[in-house]
């Protein structure tokens, strides 16, 4: 038998994995079956329309920052006895651009409370925004930055939605900007959430978290079907938005007023169950909504409605609970008159009402409505620290202007300043003192830098 060295082994196993590598005759490249390509083209054709509805409506998409008093540490600075301002709490939420000069709808949770609010556009542009009006039952709120040319977002008609369609939702999840996620239109007309005073969401499963908020749930076409508002626990995949259809009426009564008014009929009402029907002599429980109280002086006693009569039909459309009464209600406006179906005694009867505002309480201002507010200098009030003062903070012994108020709603207020903080720079000026402070001030706007708690930062106001 010959041998071989371990040199020589190596060199026969080397060989020998060669030929093995080399041998066998290349493999013919599979084709698809024409049903597996034809899959693969429909794939790609949607993940086309993905992409599309990104490239289309991202424009129109902005991240709202907000900033606001954080009252739980407010109660922690209490529970020490500090009597100062309360720390500023930040926050981040999405908006769609509904006219090209600015106007941007939201959700009023993502604006509540608001000190001040920011707008990221998609070209990276950040600027300061004014609150013009909010709507507290439908969760709806009109910002508006100071721009022109800005891409608009076009809605679309929700009522026409169809369960089961794709939808793509875009905004900012927790601070992640223009990020897309995709689903389907899992219901319509959700409500009974308990969460705001008019519900009838649409139900989605395309993943929505903290920060979407404000954001647009939109087709395939690139059009806006809603304003994705609230989740039902985090990582369930159960999201809910405003539709289009009242979203942009809102959008557009705020723009146009400052405020919402909405129909109303004047009636109390009540669904039906099986019991209820049987006793009013109904076919079931869905063939109307039971009135059980009437406003005096409102349309519906003008319209001679009385408690006991079941209302059918609002507008010539069957409605079948109290939320579908209400949605079809406020889907006029406020002075038609707009045609009822009755069933009295199990008759049904016509009718009609002129229709009047919703008694609703006025929406109290938040405090960056108070930016328009003529105040007295930038709501600050100062005074010098002594040396000694000075030197504890270590400091030089100047007399650095220390902060010992701020007005609520004050440019001071919405720049985050506080009681205690120790200005340190004044429009470019090092070591200022609270007069030069005042002089700097008199222009109506401050570049400042701020000690406080031995954390460095600069803060900018105007009035």
């Amino acid at each position: 038998m010959r041998s071989f060295g371990i040199r020589g082994l190596a060199s026969v196993l080397s060989l020998g994995l060669a030929a093995a590598v080399v041998a066998p005759p290349a493999l013919a490249q599979e084709r698809p079956t024409p049903q597996a390509a034809a899959a693969q083209a429909e794939a790609k054709k949607l993940s086309d329309g993905f992409v599309a509805v990104a490239d289309r409506v991202s424009p129109a998409v902005v991240q709202i920052d907000v900033t606001s008093r954080d009252e739980n540490a407010d109660q922690v600075l209490r529970f020490f006895g500090k009597n100062q301002d309360s720390p500023i709490a930040r926050g981040t939420g999405s908006g769609v651009v509904f006219t090209s000069d600015g106007a941007i709808l939201t959700n009023n949770h993502v604006i509540d409370h608001a000190l001040t609010i920011n707008v990221r556009l998609r070209d990276g542009r950040l600027l300061s925004a004014k609150l013009l009006g909010r709507d507290p039952a439908t969760d709806l709120a009109v910002i508006k930055v100071d721009a022109t040319g800005l891409t608009a977002a076009k809605f679309a008609d929700s009522d026409a939605a169809r369960v089961g369609e794709w939808v793509v939702a875009i905004g900012s999840p927790f601070g992640l900007g223009y990020t897309v996620t995709t689903g389907v239109l899992s219901a319509k007309g959700r409500g009974g959430l308990g969460m705001n005073a008019i519900e009838d969401y649409l139900q989605t499963d395309a993943s929505i978290n903290p920060g979407n908020s404000g954001g647009p749930l939109c087709d395939l076409n690139g059009n806006v079907l809603g304003i994705n508002t609230m989740i039902v626990g985090r990582g369930a995949g159960i999201g809910f938005a405003v539709p289009a259809n009242l979203a942009r009426r809102v959008a557009e009564q705020i723009l146009k007023k400052g405020k919402v008014e909405r129909a109303w009929i004047g009636v109390g009402i009540q669904d039906l169950t099986p019991e209820l029907a049987s006793a009013l002599k109904l076919p079931d429980a869905r063939a109307g909504v039971l009135v059980n109280s009437i406003t005096d002086g409102g349309p519906a006693q003008k319209a001679n409605i009385k408690p006991g009569d079941v209302i059918a039909g609002v507008g010539g459309k069957k409605v079948t609970d109290g939320r579908e009464l209400v949605r079809e209600v406020i889907a006029h406006e406020v002075g038609q008159t707009v045609a009822l179906e009755i069933i009295r005694d199990g008759k049904r009867y016509g009718s009609s009402a002129v229709l009047t505002a919703r008694p609703e309480a006025a929406v109290p201002p938040l405090p960056v409505q108070q930016q328009g507010v003529p105040q007295a200098g930038l709501g600050l009030s100062v005074r010098d620290l002594n040396a000694q003062q000075a030197a504890q903070l270590g400091l030089p012994a100047k007399p650095f202007p220390v902060v010992t108020s701020i007005s609520p709603g004050s440019a001071a207020d919405r720049a985050g300043l506080k009681t205690g903080d120790v200005v340190i720079e004044a429009d470019g000026v090092s070591e200022p003192s609270a007069t030069q402070l005042a002089e700097a001030a008199k222009d109506g706007q401050l570049l400042l830098r701020v000690r406080r708690r031995g954390d460095t930062f600069y803060v900018a106001m105007k009035k």
